[in-house]
């Protein structure tokens, strides 16, 4: 399927070198980001409390978040779970206060800011364990806020669950390579790692730039980039292969840009529905899934870009032909053995 056809083919590669320059400027700045200005990791990464309310009415995520920016939390995380009455907050580290202590300064500041009063509630758990809760009344006694759970995530499990997503993300690279390596050959595969490096690398120094908060779900988006990006790249090589077929008598140049030009349809189309997808998880899908879709977003547009300018670049750098996927014909002897 396609909207459109081009009938001459657009000479990308007869820029690549610019194109290549700007890559590898927009990657050391990215880089210099990350250096300079570290990821400002979540809670999940970080360490810090981790605190589960139950509202009596739908929980005001807007009016939660102010109040815990008023008592100094920078970008507070605040988001529903289950129900509209459940509330999950992930606050960070405060130097000075313990994590009881920052607990029950939130809980306090959440129910003044519901009119409401602290008291204490014993409860009977169905072990028969009597247990004491906090609890935020109204003037009738009325339950407001119920803290539900608090627990507290150490350094060292922020530090294994960082080691993991390295793990997660070497693992994908590597995949990446053997397969690219046994359908195509290895100079697709090193080209497109580059080139899948060179999108991953961008989002963080975009992250590092903004000092977005890099959580978990940020990190799934970055792993979901790396696999979609893949695909744009593993398309082209399978054009290319398809036009060293086709094409005997063509240079690599006019192959490759032969190879671009004619998927271009199919990149508009696929890419902008997916695009249209992620948008509307980034302006409708709340604060949640608002860094989530911004690293999809970074990673599609440049994930386009990659594929066309630096992965199929590289391949004709490192000197990609005909005969590194298609086998020569042997030309059968006239003679068939014979001699006279």
């Amino acid at each position: 399927m396609e909207f459109f056809r081009i009938k001459k083919d657009i000479p990308f590669m007869r820029h690549a070198l610019v194109f290549n320059v700007i890559s590898a400027l927009t990657f050391v700045a990215a880089v210099f980001f990350l250096i300079t200005r570290p990821l400002h990791f979540s809670v999940e990464f970080t360490g810090g409390t981790v605190m589960e309310l139950r509202y009596q009415q739908p929980a005001n995520l807007e009016r939660i978040r102010h109040t815990l920016e008023t008592i100094g939390y920078e970008q507070p995380e605040a988001t529903g779970f289950g129900t509209a009455h459940d509330v999950m907050l992930r606050l960070p580290v405060v130097k000075g206060i313990t994590p009881n202590a920052a607990s029950a300064q939130v809980f306090d500041a959440l129910c003044k800011a519901e009119t409401g009063s602290l008291k204490q509630i014993d409860t009977v758990t169905a072990k028969g364990e009597h247990v004491v809760k906090q609890s935020c009344a109204g003037a009738n006694d009325a339950e407001l806020v119920a803290l539900q759970k608090v627990e507290f995530v150490g350094p060292q499990v922020g530090d294994e669950l960082t080691q993991n997503g390295l793990n997660a993300l070497v693992m994908v690279v590597i995949g990446v390579m053997i397969y690219l390596a046994i359908r195509f050959e290895w100079k697709f595969a090193v080209a497109a790692i580059i080139a899948n490096l060179h999108d991953v690398v961008i989002i963080l120094g975009f992250f590092a730039f903004f000092q977005w908060e890099f959580s978990l779900t940020v990190l799934a988006g970055v792993l979901a980039v790396l696999g979609y990006s893949v695909n744009e790249s593993v398309v082209i090589f399978d054009r290319i292969r398809e036009n060293f077929r086709k094409q005997r008598k063509a240079s690599v140049h006019e192959v490759i840009d032969n190879a671009i030009t004619s998927t271009i349809s199919r990149t508009i189309i696929t890419h902008g529905c997916t695009q249209m997808m992620v948008l509307s998880m980034l302006f409708l899908g709340g604060p949640t899934l608002h860094f989530f879709a911004m690293a999809l977003t970074i990673g599609i547009l440049f994930g386009i870009y990659s594929s066309v300018f630096v992965a199929a670049a590289v391949a004709m750098w490192l000197g990609v032909k005909r005969e590194d996927l298609i086998k020569p014909v042997k030309e059968k002897d006239e003679t068939d053995g014979a001699v006279v």
